[in-house]
């Protein structure tokens, strides 16, 4: 971990820190997760349950200076699903209010972190709470609309079958 923010002052209560990682598992890759969103329990439309969750949003590092947008990514995402008690979990797709600066990513898609070791998808904290590691990939208007009409299942054939870069948020869009 390299650093750390904390939220802002006029954030929704329980807001998490977000921290960056670097020169980890992946080379050339910045990483940024949330730390402390898991504390608050939140559900899920299609499930009873309640879940814990920390959100993770990875790129390349090739910019010169700076971090990026990510951590104002997450800060938004966090803000939202602490407002509304709702989970995001795999399939999902949240909504950006405008696409990312220089590209044109609207919406985030809820994914496993599968460019990590397979023990990294979840995590047992120290009350016993089962954390769900949930990577939060850019994606286009074309590709949520994809989502959308034929499901995340689909989505991930297509991701698997393309295997585009998701560390790279100007990415070409996936053919569709």
């Amino acid at each position: 971990m390299i650093g750390a923010w904390s939220p802002p002052a006029d954030a929704v209560q329980g807001s998490p820190q977000v921290a960056c990682f670097r020169e980890g598992r992946l080379a050339g890759c910045q990483s940024f997760a949330t730390v402390g969103l898991s504390r608050t329990p939140l559900r899920h439309p299609a499930s009873d349950r309640h879940f814990h969750l920390e959100l993770l949003a990875c790129e390349n590092t090739s910019r010169a200076t700076g971090y990026g947008h990510f951590p104002d990514v997450l800060e938004f995402v966090t803000g939202q699903l602490l407002a509304s008690g709702q989970a995001v979990l795999r399939g999902d797709v949240v909504a950006l209010p405008a696409p990312l600066p220089g590209g044109t990513m609207s919406s985030l898609y809820a994914g496993r972190p599968v460019y990590f070791d397979d023990d990294f998808f979840s995590v047992t904290i120290e009350n016993g709470s089962d954390v769900v590691i949930v990577w939060l990939i850019p994606i286009t208007e074309q590709e949520t609309v994809f989502v959308r009409e034929k499901g995340w299942r689909a989505f991930e054939d297509a991701l698997a079958l393309q295997d585009p870069d998701l560390l790279d948020p100007a990415r070409p869009q996936l053919d569709l």
